[in-house]
């Protein structure tokens, strides 16, 4: 039988607050040691009151527009009280009635929509390290702003669940709330998935698989699922509502625990933080702030760049960010030869530029060893826009063009120029035409051309090569093939 899947999907993303949610203490633990972000209000010692940290609700905002989402003025806390040892209160505060962030949707590249049900700040738990006979508590992610984004059920493959992933990891990288580091769980995915008989009025039972921090795991966990409960209902079996675990390495699910009953969380009031009030000029004046996002970037690289070059680009906002410069901003200025913009008149879009750098970025510098390093430290939009100016009038050549990119992150050379640059390397392409023509007669007089000019005559074409050749060697490797081959054309036809 055929079964048409059916995919929600749980998002927990890590605010990039300074400190946490409710209290002065550093919010980025990585690559700290357990336990040493924390303070009294996260152990949750007798008397300590959770203080409201506003940085998040101003991040909650941005957030909630880049999923062009309702942001509600009134919202407030709650307590979901569970009892477990990563939880020092007993209990989460987190937003279960009146969340800040409501319905919205996010369009995939595929043209498909998501609908976003609601999201919900909240604090997060501290992290257990479970060993064979013990485990081990870190606190030090114990009440980091989370939001949770919660979807509608409106995914139906497993590339979709992927494509959602990604790109709300994008917007929320885009809008600046996150530092979008999957590996050290900024944003982590919770997968339900369930299966029922095409043309079926209802849904099959769900799984979740929880904790997922990576784009491919998802997919991949969304897979198994699907096949696996196709082939329980095909066998005449139940699926069995459970939570799930899941493994790269076995590529499979496993078992954790029966969701056969709903938990009775006794959610209630949060009695220690006051309700959120936000005026409407308050959240117009927080989501003015959100900077372009990747359906922006689309709409305005579509056509110019290849799509599959556009969307690898797009998974490095800083990198969209400096082909919007050097696209949009005005002449580079970074050389004397290169004419400033006059004063008053608007920057000239340059699809030209934009395509030559954007192919650059894909191919040579995503290409590096030290490429992430490098993001760190890009080129300014004038020197790359120089470069790009340069490569276009034929200064430079494919070859010369990619070596004096590299050379614009090297250290000893920063702030030098593309021109400048490519002068110390000798790398500049001679144009001058009279130049050019007197090199090639120097060329067609040696005796070691005659041959070659005879057969191009009679029609051997591929001399035409051997000739060029000896040019750019008479020229020390400085004219242009394409103008020399032009001239040589002329004076042996």
């Amino acid at each position: 039988m055929k079964y048409i899947p059916t995919i929600g999907i749980e998002c927990h993303v890590q605010l990039r607050t300074k400190t946490k949610l409710f209290s002065e203490v550093d919010n980025d633990a990585r690559g700290k040691e357990p336990n040493s972000c924390v303070s009294p209000v996260d152990y949750a010692l007798p008397g300590m009151l959770p203080r409201l940290n506003g940085e998040a609700i101003r991040l909650a905002i941005l957030a909630g527009k880049a999923m062009n989402c309702e942001i509600n003025g009134d919202s407030r806390f709650d307590r979901k009280h569970y009892f477990y040892p990563d939880s020092p209160k007993g209990y989460q505060i987190t937003q279960f009635y009146h969340p800040i962030i409501g319905a919205g949707y996010i369009d995939l590249p595929s043209g498909a929509r998501v609908r976003i049900n609601h999201a919900h700040l909240e604090g997060d738990a501290g992290k257990l390290t479970h060993f064979d006979t013990y485990s081990l508590v870190d606190l030090n992610r114990v009440d980091t702003p989370l939001i949770e984004i919660v979807s509608e059920p409106d995914i139906h493959s497993a590339k979709d669940a992927h494509d959602y992933c990604k790109e709300l990891w994008r917007l929320m990288c885009y809008a600046g709330v996150t530092y979008g580091d999957l590996y050290n769980g900024n944003m982590r995915f919770d997968v339900n998935t369930s299966v029922a008989p095409e043309g079926s009025d209802e849904l099959g039972t769900r799984t979740e698989v929880k904790n997922l921090n990576s784009f491919r795991s998802v997919e991949r966990a969304v897979e198994y699922e699907i096949k696996r409960q196709s082939r329980l209902l095909d066998a005449g079996e139940k699926v069995v509502q459970q939570t799930l675990g899941w493994s790269d390495a076995t590529g499979e699910t496993t078992g954790q625990r029966s969701k056969e009953e709903a938990k009775d969380y006794r959610y209630m009031p949060e009695p220690d933080l006051p309700p959120l009030n936000l005026s409407d000029e308050f959240i117009e004046a927080e989501a003015a702030k959100l900077p372009k996002m990747p359906a922006d970037y689309r709409a305005e690289f579509g056509g110019v760049i290849a799509d599959d070059t556009l969307e690898v680009l797009l998974d490095y906002p800083e990198l969209m960010r400096k082909l919007d410069e050097v696209s949009t901003g005005p002449a580079a200025t970074v050389s004397p030869t290169v004419a400033e913009a006059p004063a008053g008149v608007p920057p000239v879009a340059s699809p030209v530029d934009a395509k030559l750098i954007s192919n650059l970025f894909a191919s040579v510098l995503l290409a590096e060893e030290k490429s992430a390093e490098y993001l760190n430290d890009l080129p300014t939009g004038a020197e790359l826009k120089e470069l790009a100016e340069m490569n276009t009038k034929k200064e430079l050549s494919s070859t010369a063009t990619k070596e004096v990119f590299l050379r614009l992150f090297d250290p000893q050379m920063k702030g030098r120029g593309a021109r400048n640059i490519a002068k110390e390397l000798g790398l500049i392409q001679e144009n001058d035409l009279g130049a050019l023509e007197a090199i090639v007669d120097t060329v067609l007089a040696k005796p070691e051309t005659q041959k070659a000019q005879e057969d191009f005559r009679n029609g051997e074409e591929k001399v035409i090569g051997f000739l060029v050749g000896q040019v750019m060697k008479e020229s020390h490797g400085k004219a242009n093939p394409s103008a020399v081959q032009d001239i040589l054309r002329k004076k042996l036809s």
